[in-house]
């Protein structure tokens, strides 16, 4: 059987749009245009004999036919990857585009401390990011859509490897003018403000307080929403250090405390088992753990200490 007209970019223009359920988009993602990146997946179609997508107004969908498609295109695309990576190791480690993922309780915060030192470090690297929760960022590392994921640790999983980097404490954000008395009992169900459910940081902040399943339905989006609640006087919440640094309080509105010690996250570096880069993306990791703000000198600062 020949592969003429079968192109590893046509499977990366599949992939694009399966993740994206949108041509528009998977064509950005792509650097191509929509009316190309459409022709080419058309075209792929008639040499595959079969339907991939099915096209609606405004979305896509999969064909169920086109779900076995997309499995084996993925693995295509992976090998090739590797491929590439490996033969490219020896020269310059992590050359290249590297898709660098995070979770958003941490990226935004993060990640201004990193870029500089990866770029001097690794000048060959041209880091590409993105934001979503574990679970996608998992799913995304796995399939080979990511080339690594800052996140906190997390279940073991024999095809991921978790490089730990550093504990970030929790700090107890609460209304000014509440200061709680020493030693600092965490919040109740009653009092606490979480972030929605599939956040990590919602679980961690259940599990530091004691709470199985909490009472109410009060809770927010994200970090900035869940601060500006403290701010209203809605009720209290666990926030990691590194983000009320770069956030800070709220003058005569809200304010941190230290939380008792032991009360924190511990941050990874989420890669593939399987990454033929082992070396690179352990300095990698390295030169994280040098270049993050130091968790507890992060929470001295923003605790008033």
């Amino acid at each position: 059987m020949s592969l003429a007209g079968l192109s590893l970019r046509d499977l990366e223009y599949l992939l694009a749009v399966a993740e994206h359920r949108h041509f528009g988009r998977a064509a950005e993602r792509c650097g191509v245009s929509q009316p190309a990146l459409s022709a080419q997946i058309r075209k792929l179609e008639g040499l595959l004999g079969m339907a991939v997508f099915e096209r609606l107004p405004g979305r896509v969908l999969v064909t169920p036919r086109g779900e076995a498609v997309l499995a084996r295109a993925a693995v295509v695309v992976r090998e090739a990857q590797a491929l590439l990576l490996a033969a490219r190791a020896d020269d310059a480690p992590l050359a290249g585009p590297f898709r660098l993922g995070a979770i958003p309780t941490l990226g935004p915060y993060l990640l201004p401390h990193l870029l500089r030192p990866m770029r001097e470090a690794f000048p060959a690297m041209r880091a590409v990011l993105s934001e979503a929760r574990t679970a996608e960022l998992r799913d995304w590392l796995k399939s080979g859509a990511l080339d690594a994921a800052l996140c906190c640790a997390g279940p073991p999983d024999p095809a991921l490897r978790a490089i730990p980097l550093f504990v970030e404490p929790f700090l107890l954000m609460h209304p000014a003018g509440r200061t709680p008395r020493m030693p600092l009992p965490l919040p109740g169900a009653e009092e606490l403000l979480l972030l929605e459910e599939g956040h990590c940081l919602r679980d961690q902040t259940l599990a530091a307080c004691g709470i199985g399943a909490p009472g109410g339905t009060r809770h927010a989006t994200g970090l900035e929403m869940l601060r500006h609640m403290v701010a209203a006087g809605e009720g209290v919440s666990l926030m990691p250090a590194i983000a009320a640094a770069a956030l800070g309080p709220v003058p005569g509105l809200l304010e941190y405390s230290p939380a008792p010690e032991g009360v924190g996250r511990e941050i990874t570096l989420l890669v593939r088992s399987s990454d033929p880069r082992a070396e690179g993306l352990d300095a990698l990791a390295a030169l994280m753990r040098r270049s993050a703000p130091m968790p507890g000198g992060a929470a001295a600062a923003v605790a008033g200490e």
